[in-house]
């Protein structure tokens, strides 16, 4: 709170005060902070020259006009400035100059007096008035030289002095029936500046006792708002003469001091002298009235005395504070520090003394405090962290109350919005997921969905995936599968193949679009599905395509004998590689079979010694849907002296059912074993 005096007759353009150096802050930096000048009273009498730094007066002053009478005569003025927001309060004091001379409300004044006045007797005259203030004001009167009257002074209790003239001689009205005066109101100032009446006065008879009000000057203390008619005192007012002379009627006085307005709140019964209010008081508008009582009686000439009451209001809690937002930061960063400043609060109780010491309250569970910066100034700051993700918005409820008794209290609300940062990285549903897909679908085919979110909001939520390489496979994983950036759809790039890639590890990248970027990944575990896109190969015999295969046996050989074996093999897996084994037709029966799953060719019956070679062809297929088979062509020849590849097979007994069976059980138990076991090093690897 800066504070600068200035007298009233300064030209406009003189300086008031240097407002760069007293703030403390640097001349170039004001036009950047957007220093800004506001007056409280609604008046542009200053401005900021922010080149300088300095406040000049904008208009000449009239502190006579700005503050009446008041003893101080202080304006008030507020400086804001930005980045960051602040507030400053500025009390410019005008000084009083002694620019005006007294002035009596009349130049020329007419009394009245009885030639039968004692010496002493006091005839009340008009106070002169001087618009100016302490010494400037009115100092003392002077009055002409004169035989029978001279100049008393009374002070009345507001401090006015007041001019009376007493008569010190007695009157001889056949002597001078009037007597000219000259009175002169003199002012404290330097120079002395002066004003001068005139004073006429005519020396009457008969009634020599004016009334005489006890005591001449009182004081009434009373609470404002009491009700209308409300009696505020009697005058007590005597006059020793009888009948006419001694019947007294009373009025109000009337002087330019207080040109009638207690009039409009007051009423005096000319009869009783009973001083009544016929309207609201309001301490805030005036603690105080003057009030001056003339009683006069009803001789002739009339004579009449004066009664001045001095009424002083007695405040109550009649107002409730008010709440002013001097300024709102709305939104404010979420991540904002501890005591970042968030709005500029004012608050103003007309009332006097405890009714109107004013505390402001704000609710305890908010992250926010009040502090106070000066008098009837407070800065509402963040006193905790703030988190749009849990509270985007608050509605802030200031209640001022008062000191008075009872109290009186008032409430302001207003809604302060948390502005997002980016402080959440977006997160999937799982980190791990699993999909499957045929092998040769076609590139382009959906595989799997990610989805991830993110509890930011606007750009901060805005979310793009991506397929990150890594490095797991030969080939980039990118060559493989692709994803919707905005969606989070992973489609195939290309046909995928089972024998030659059975899973792969597709690691996903989501990303927002703050500043910086936050991301996290998942890994989703495509599993390729077989199909039976691979025939069997025939491994033993190998023969050239359009070849037969030549095979002789004894001509002696039993049923049963071992012919031989055909080897063949399936790329696919599971059902799809699993083969059977079985002879083409013919038109004429041969004495030789196939066993259905080892594939081995037996003797089925004996043979003739004249046995021409036989031709057959045994067809390999596989279990897939459809079935896909190949086919091989053996000749076999009955030989006296042939010798068997199969030596230790030829003593074979024949296969039985039983055999069949055993083996078609350790197949399948087989594959059990491996699909459980790679299904469980897939979950091994992926946790």
């Amino acid at each position: 709170q800066l504070r600068y005096s200035v007298p009233e007759d300064r030209e406009p353009g003189s300086p008031v005060g240097d407002l760069a150096k007293d703030l403390g802050v640097e001349v170039r930096s004001l036009v950047a902070r957007n220093l800004r000048l506001v007056s409280e009273g609604g008046q542009r009498h200053f401005q900021v020259n922010l080149a300088a730094g300095v406040l000049l007066l904008d208009s000449r002053l009239d502190r006579e006009a700005l503050c009446g009478q008041n003893p101080t005569c202080s304006l008030h003025l507020q400086l804001v400035m930005e980045n960051p927001l602040q507030l400053h309060r500025v009390e410019v004091d005008v000084l009083d100059v002694n620019d005006n001379a007294p002035q009596f409300p009349k130049p020329e004044v007419v009394l009245e007096i009885t030639e039968v006045a004692n010496p002493g007797t006091r005839l009340p005259l008009e106070v002169a008035e001087d618009p100016d203030m302490s010494s400037n004001s009115i100092s003392t009167y002077e009055l002409s030289p004169s035989k029978h009257f001279a100049l008393s002074i009374n002070v009345r209790g507001d401090g006015v002095k007041m001019p009376e003239i007493v008569l010190e001689k007695a009157l001889d009205r056949e002597k001078v029936a009037v007597h000219h005066l000259t009175l002169t109101a003199l002012d404290g100032g330097n120079p002395v500046k002066s004003g001068t009446a005139k004073v006429t006065i005519h020396v009457l008879d008969a009634n020599d006792n004016p009334p005489v009000c006890d005591p001449p000057i009182s004081k009434v203390h009373l609470e404002e708002n009491v009700p209308v008619g409300t009696l505020v005192t009697k005058l007590n007012v005597t006059d020793l003469d009888e009948g006419p002379n001694g019947d007294v009627e009373y009025s109000f006085k009337i002087s330019n001091n207080s040109p009638g307005k207690f009039t409009k709140l007051f009423s005096l019964d000319p009869r009783t002298g009973e001083i009544r209010t016929k309207a609201l008081l309001d301490y805030e508008e005036s603690s105080a009235y003057e009030i001056a009582v003339r009683a006069r009686d009803k001789g002739s000439p009339a004579m009449e005395g004066h009664c001045h009451l001095r009424v002083e209001l007695i405040d109550i809690n009649d107002n409730s504070p008010e709440i002013v937002l001097t300024s709102l930061s709305s939104p404010v960063q979420e991540d904002a520090t501890l005591g970042t400043v968030i709005a500029l609060i004012g608050v103003k109780d007309s009332d006097s003394g405890d009714n109107g010491q004013v505390h402001l309250q704000i609710a305890k569970e908010l992250p926010f405090k009040l502090v106070s910066s000066f008098k009837e100034h407070f800065s509402l700051v963040t006193n905790g962290p703030l988190d749009r993700e849990k509270a985007s918005g608050y509605n802030i409820t200031v209640r001022a109350v008062d000191s008075g008794s009872p109290q009186r209290a008032t409430q302001k609300t207003f809604y302060l919005r948390i502005a997002d940062v980016n402080d959440n990285a977006p997160n999937f549903s799982s980190p791990f997921d699993t999909a499957h897909i045929q092998e040769n679908a076609l590139p382009g085919t959906s595989v799997f969905s990610v989805s991830a979110s993110d509890p930011d909001e606007g750009s901060n939520a805005k979310l793009s995936y991506s397929i990150l390489d890594n490095g797991m496979q030969d080939v980039p994983i990118s060559t493989y599968f692709r994803i919707d950036q905005d969606n989070g759809t992973i489609y195939t790039v290309r046909a995928l193949d089972y024998e030659q890639d059975k899973v792969f590890q597709v690691p996903v990248e989501v990303k927002d679009a703050g500043s910086p970027a936050l991301s996290s990944t998942a890994v989703v575990h495509v599993f390729i599905l077989d199909e039976n896109d691979n025939a069997p190969t025939i491994v033993y015999p190998s023969v050239p395509k359009g070849s037969a295969f030549h095979q002789t046996i004894p001509v002696l050989a039993e049923p049963g004998y071992l012919v031989t074996k055909i080897v063949a093999v399936d790329a696919d897996s599971g059902h799809n590689a699993w083969l059977s084994y079985q002879l083409q037709g013919t038109a004429e029966a041969l004495p030789f079979q196939v066993e259905h799953r080892s594939g081995e060719i037996r003797v089925a019956q004996v043979l003739k010694e004249s046995e021409d070679p036989h031709r057959l062809v045994v067809e390999v297929r596989d279990n897939g849907t459809p079935s896909l088979s190949a086919s091989v062509v053996i000749v076999i020849s009955p030989e006296e002296n042939s010798v068997q590849d199969f030596a230790k097979s030829l003593d074979l007994p024949r296969s039985s059912p039983k055999d069949t069976n055993l083996t078609l059980y350790l197949i399948i138990s087989l594959v059990s074993i491996s699909l459980v076991s790679c299904v469980m090093f897939a979950l091994a690897a992926a946790r």
